[in-house]
């Protein structure tokens, strides 16, 4: 083969699980039972900050009701991605829903920390005395509720939206701790400042997950390559026949749904070797994490085109 390039046939390779489909039956019922779970916990952490007088109670009540919403937001994007399948038009599903899920969710969080800032200034200005042993009781049941949902979301590989409910729930239960704590401190000190300034600690637990959530979603939006470049090359140049890597692109459509394209530049004459150099690229890739590749083969002598885009 000198002026003439080699055809290679356009597929998708299915091997090593080279397609689009993203399993999310598993998340969507650990996103689903949290969200139940957490509405629960908001309903009785909201009656007891209002009955009691607890701003720091009501502040974690907030933080569950939006992590709450965030939990149902994040089900849904998953049960709508999971029943809808790739089309001519939505060529990669509806995947992408996930973290446009996220980053809602991370955005949503933003106006419940300005508003626990304020409430926590106006009780600074006038404090009041608060119901400390039902408040107390609260605090511990809902403390129980966010470890319950930390159970039910951990285990295995978690995708953005779990991993963004895993941090909603850490959070969740970081601000139980600091409720039960300083309603123990109130009831021994007397000093009702305790509760508002507990209050601003738990606004800054939600703005952290806040920015956890933007980060990982706006990553993804923003096309950052989850990969890099070298471990794609350590992957690829060792298999025998591939001389180099060209135009290398990585992005994600979402957590679990990796993309690479790469020109592979190579001297090789045969289609029989080509086609075996396409299947151990696409094994190579897929041990590091790439879900789908488009490969352009470049002959090395006179910079031909192995015809084409193999998938």
């Amino acid at each position: 083969m000198r002026d003439e390039t080699i055809a290679m046939e356009h597929d998708h390779a299915t091997e090593n699980g080279h397609e689009h489909s993203v399993s999310g039956g598993d998340s969507i019922r650990k996103l689903g039972a949290v969200a139940g779970i957490n509405l629960v916990g908001f309903v009785a952490e909201l009656a007891g900050g209002l009955l009691f007088g607890s701003v720091a109670l009501l502040s974690d009540a907030l933080h569950m009701l939006f992590d709450a919403l965030a939990y149902v937001m994040a089900f849904a994007a998953a049960a709508v991605a999971d029943r809808y399948d790739r089309s001519p038009e939505w060529s990669y599903g509806l995947h992408r829903l996930e973290p446009l899920a996220a980053f809602l969710n991370g955005a949503l969080l933003i106006p419940m920390v300005i508003y626990i800032v304020y409430e926590s200034y106006q009780r600074f200005l006038n404090p009041i005395d608060i119901g400390t042993g039902p408040t107390l009781a609260i605090a511990v049941a809902g403390l129980v509720i966010n470890l319950v949902s930390v159970y039910v979301v951990q285990g295995g590989e978690m995708n953005l939206n779990e991993r963004g409910a895993f941090y909603h729930l850490l959070g969740d239960a970081g601000g139980s701790v600091a409720v039960i704590v300083s309603v123990v401190a109130i009831d021994l000190t007397g000093l009702r400042v305790i509760d508002p300034v507990v209050a601003i600690l738990i606004a800054g637990i939600v703005l952290w997950s806040a920015g956890k959530l933007l980060r990982g979603s706006g990553i993804i939006f923003l096309h950052k390559g989850p990969i890099s470049g070298e471990e794609v090359e350590t992957a690829v140049l060792r298999i025998d026949g591939v001389e180099a890597i060209e135009d290398l692109h990585t992005w994600q459509i979402c957590s679990e749904l990796t993309i690479a394209t790469l020109h592979l530049r190579t001297a090789v004459e045969t289609l029989a070797a080509a086609d075996r150099i396409r299947r151990e690229v696409h094994e190579a890739l897929a041990d590091i994490g790439v879900n789908h590749a488009t490969i352009e083969f470049l002959h090395s002598e006179h910079d031909d085109r192995l015809d084409a885009h193999t998938h």
